[in-house]
């Protein structure tokens, strides 16, 4: 089955279950820093996402500075966001401290 696009409307109800995430400024994308105890524990986190994400076959852009992640979630398929952007998105809220 292909990807589609969210539409606007699709994209605004979307965002309101990750309130923790910000539309990126292009609208093309959804962002969240997390800041962790340590270089571990934001590692351990990042090993988490990645087996989720890779289970999804769709992975997230990210950058990681000792105890800081930053994570850009879009759909390069779609060029915007998809529900793979929002169902990988609403994971990594559960999971997060």
């Amino acid at each position: 089955m292909p990807i589609a696009r969210l539409t606007d409307s699709e994209c605004e109800t979307a965002l309101g279950t990750v309130p923790q995430w910000s539309l990126r400024e292009d609208g093309l994308a959804i962002v969240r820093t997390l800041k962790f105890a340590d270089f571990s524990e934001a590692f351990g986190f990042m090993t988490r996402v990645a087996i989720e994400a890779e289970k999804a076959d769709h992975h997230p852009e990210w950058f990681n500075v000792y105890n800081k992640v930053e994570i850009t979630l879009t759909t390069h398929d779609v060029n915007g966001l998809s529900k793979r952007d929002i169902a990988l998105a609403q994971f990594v809220d559960r999971i997060a401290p």
